[in-house]
């Protein structure tokens, strides 16, 4: 009996003990949670899990509410290093031929994350993937001195295949070939095709590797810049992964899709993202150079390279964004794939639309995800009683990413209109000054409004009941999306 009784004591303790450091363990998540002064919904989420899911609240936290603000990937010594290597000097705002408004929009691109404008830069718009990846092959293959090349997906299919049986080509000729992939982006990619890079001489990293002891530490985070430089003369960025599904459709009938090829001096800028991400990976700093240009008075295209990521004190390309669309006078175009706006972009938008701005936003009818387009539709309802006008893309996979403001400015790449993009991807987009370029873009949005279906109010509102709620209840996870 007394062994008993002093089991049942030892037990009672135990159990005690456990359920203290587990509350205060709670407790302290949620001490750290209001202590970060974070988007007060966000923060009330948070909180509200913890108190009653704890523990689907913790794990859930520990995957994805870490918070990695002020975070440096590279030293302050080796940026400066890599700035005095850019051949361009800067231009003072007040000498660009733009309007007020995008002056002032060059100067919050440089006062977040230090973006030289470029001015006089080529463009070609890539929107077929074949012609993409033609094209992207063709320059790699002239290539003579070297070749950065950085994807979220990199698939080992018969395109994954292809560029890297050229970029083995290349490396074996002594053209220096470095890659980049996103190790979740890039995950069903086999070690075997990667080891044949490595022996034969193409240098890969995977950014932020995720094993086991790092795997809420690191999960969150992905790097979904799409950028290739080649030996600093050219460049590409937009929304297109190197995988077969960008040509052939995939599981969609097609996979449209936006991308730029760009000769320039705006190529220095996404040399110097590649190198601050490579110094990541390896920490080397990369020495190569890029091409110096004589930049006059000319009609060329004006470019600022502006990057983002859960590192940054801002959410640098969700701001620019909204000073685009807050400086909207006449119209706002957006294609993207994922449409979670933040709280404050959605009011913006609105507000344009009920200042009898002409906003269009297209996204696709079928999409990649059923959760981000369940997540998506949830947002149509607000959009429509405001009169933004929402069109769903019915010829297959929209995953272009494009702004277009008025009639001079334009901006793709890989960021997605969502919570994701804004608040936890590492992301890169060319924001392009030029009434040619954004002339081009518009043209390009307008022809694929005819493969669209426009979204009409009040058969939108008569949905069946089951599907609303379904978007509902998906958009509550919209942050973690």
């Amino acid at each position: 009996m007394n062994l008993i009784l002093a089991f049942l004591t030892t037990s009672e303790w135990f159990y005690t003990i456990v359920i203290v450091a587990y509350l205060v363990t709670v407790l302290s998540i949620i001490a750290v949670v209001i202590s970060e002064n974070r988007n007060p919904v966000k923060s009330l989420a948070w909180v509200t899990a913890m108190l009653f899911l704890p523990v689907v609240g913790m794990v859930l936290y520990a995957f994805f509410g870490r918070n990695l603000k002020n975070k440096h990937l590279i030293s302050r010594k080796k940026k400066l290093r890599l700035r005095t290597r850019e051949p361009f000097r800067l231009i003072e705002e007040s000498r660009l031929q733009l309007s007020d408004a995008n002056r002032q929009q060059v100067r919050l691109a440089r006062s977040l994350t230090g973006a030289t404008y470029y001015p006089g830069n080529k463009i070609d718009i890539l929107t077929d993937g074949r012609e993409k990846f033609d094209t992207l092959k063709r320059d790699i293959a002239n290539a003579r001195s070297y070749v950065h090349v950085q994807y979220y997906i990199f698939e080992d299919d018969n395109l994954g295949h292809e560029i890297k049986d050229l970029l083995v080509a290349k490396a074996r000729e002594g053209v220096k070939v470095r890659v980049i992939y996103d190790h979740v982006g890039s995950f069903p990619m086999k070690k075997a095709f990667i080891r044949e890079m490595k022996q034969n001489g193409v240098e890969v990293q995977p950014f932020l590797r995720v094993t086991f002891p790092q795997l809420a530490t690191r999960i969150n985070w992905r790097n979904h810049r799409k950028i290739t430089v080649i030996d600093g003369e050219i460049g590409y960025i937009g929304g297109m992964n190197i995988a077969d599904r960008y040509i052939d459709g995939g599981k969609f009938p097609c996979w449209r899709d936006t991308h730029l090829r760009i000769v320039g001096p705006a190529v220095s800028a996404m040399q110097y993202s590649f190198a601050i991400d490579w110094n990541f990976t390896t920490e080397q700093l990369l020495e190569e150079h890029t091409r110096q240009y004589e930049v006059g008075d000319n009609d060329d295209a004006g470019i600022q390279l502006v990057t983002s990521g859960p590192n940054r004190p801002w959410s640098n390309i969700s701001l620019l964004f909204l000073k685009a669309i807050s400086n909207a006078r006449h119209r706002i175009y957006i294609q993207t794939p994922y449409f979670l706006p933040t709280e404050s972009l959605l009011k913006a938008l609105q507000s344009a639309a009920l200042a009898k701005v002409d906003v269009r936003v297209m996204i696709p009818r079928r999409c990649d995800s059923v959760m981000l387009r369940r997540a998506s539709y949830s947002y149509v309802g607000e959009c429509l009683r405001a009169g933004i006008k929402m069109y769903l893309y019915d010829k297959g996979m929209l995953h272009a990413k494009t702004v277009i403001v008025d009639d001079e400015f334009s901006s793709t790449g890989s960021t997605n209109f969502d919570f994701r993009s804004f608040e936890h991807n590492f992301e890169c987009n060319a924001f392009v000054y030029s009434r040619e370029v954004n002339s081009r873009m518009a043209e390009i949005f307008m022809r694929d409004l005819d493969d669209c279906t426009r979204i009409n109010p009040t058969a939108w509102r008569h949905r069946p009941a089951i599907e609303r709620y379904k978007e509902s209840l998906v958009r509550l996870l919209s942050p973690i999306l």
